[in-house]
């Protein structure tokens, strides 16, 4: 019986996590070097289901308000409508697999829902959080 076609569809369906494990460890390595850490799952969740309130709107912000609860669900830009895919590398082996997309998304989304950047601190607890789901 020959087994390499398994054995090469096992390695490529693996690459995906092999990618978020080193875009994670290469970021939390320079939040280390920030200053940063140890990270805790516990601060991040606690982080991701924090409300803040919007200093032009008044309104309250949370990552869940797009993401939902339920990160192995799909979620909704509340502004924009447009779907965004879930946030568990469990169910989207293409989340956190490039530092440039982390980065990316951590501007955006914490200026949003903060109203300002995440700390490292910050970044590496959610970070903490969202990759082992």
């Amino acid at each position: 019986m020959n087994t390499k076609p398994i054995g090469i569809a096992a390695l490529l369906f693996a690459l995906p996590f092999y990618a978020q494990a080193d875009a994670v460890s290469e970021l939390e390595a320079q939040y280390r070097a920030k200053g940063a850490g140890p990270f805790s799952a516990a601060a991040g969740e606690a982080l991701w289901n924090k409300g803040f309130i919007d200093a032009k709107s008044g309104k309250e912000r949370k990552c869940t308000l797009c993401h939902t609860t339920d990160l192995t669900r799909p979620g909704k830009h509340v502004r924009t409508g447009k779907v965004i895919e879930p946030m568990a590398p469990s169910v989207n082996p293409k989340r956190f697999t490039t530092v440039k997309k982390i980065k990316k998304w951590f501007v955006r989304n914490c200026k949003w829902t903060l109203g300002r950047e995440c700390t490292a601190q910050e970044k590496g607890d959610v970070l903490a959080f969202l990759k082992n789901l």
